[in-house]
């Protein structure tokens, strides 16, 4: 454990503090599941997503996938314009540690991949980034984690220095890079896990 004072927490949002699955989406538009997993490994992908929440343009994106995958087209178009249905909720036990952290005045701050247009849509929609000072967005910045650059322009815009902020995030190769420049950092399994990290930390009582 580090011993280096905590003067922020910076949160991961898909994963840690919302649950994230185009699997929601896309079963509702593909009945067959073995249809419908094949369309989500191989066409609606997390890896094609990643170019959205990079920056890439959505209407380039979806032109170029339905170039590709023609019969696939209800599946690409349904992204493109039902997105929150990938989002069936919150993590479980992770919005009470926020609430805590709020109600105790730690600073609260997020980055997160996240496409421009669909983080505007989303956004409003869940009254929880009440408490967050900021959020770095991928798609806004176009850049997206684990790129160093999204992490030296979250410590310019929240104005900490790396080492007195503790990043929360599910993905290795984000907790990683957030440590090699300097960050503390947690790599979340879940709200439990955590919980105990930020008491350990005296962050929470």
């Amino acid at each position: 454990m580090a011993t280096s004072p905590i003067e922020a927490v910076v949160f991961d949002v898909g994963k840690v503090l919302v649950q994230w699955d185009m699997r929601c989406l896309l079963r509702k538009v593909i009945p067959d599941p073995v249809r419908m997993e094949w369309v989500f490994e191989n066409v609606v992908s997390e890896d094609w997503h990643f170019r959205h929440d990079a920056g890439e343009d959505l209407a380039a994106l979806v032109t170029e996938r339905k170039a590709e995958f023609p019969e696939h087209a209800a599946a690409i178009d349904a992204y493109a314009t039902r997105f929150n249905e990938t989002i069936p909720g919150l993590v479980p036990g992770t919005p009470e540690l926020v609430e805590r952290l709020a109600g105790q005045a730690v600073a609260l701050y997020a980055i997160t991949n996240f496409a421009a247009a669909f983080w505007e849509a989303y956004r409003p929609t869940e009254p929880l980034f009440r408490h967050f000072r900021d959020v770095v967005v991928s798609g806004v910045e176009k850049i997206a984690k684990p790129d160093p650059a999204i992490y030296r322009l979250a410590e310019r815009r929240f104005g900490h220095p790396a080492g007195a902020m503790l990043f929360i995030d599910d993905n290795l190769a984000n907790v990683a890079a957030a440590r090699e420049l300097g960050w503390q950092a947690h790599r979340f399994v879940d709200a439990p896990t955590l919980e105990a990290e930020l008491i350990g930390r005296c962050l929470l009582r």
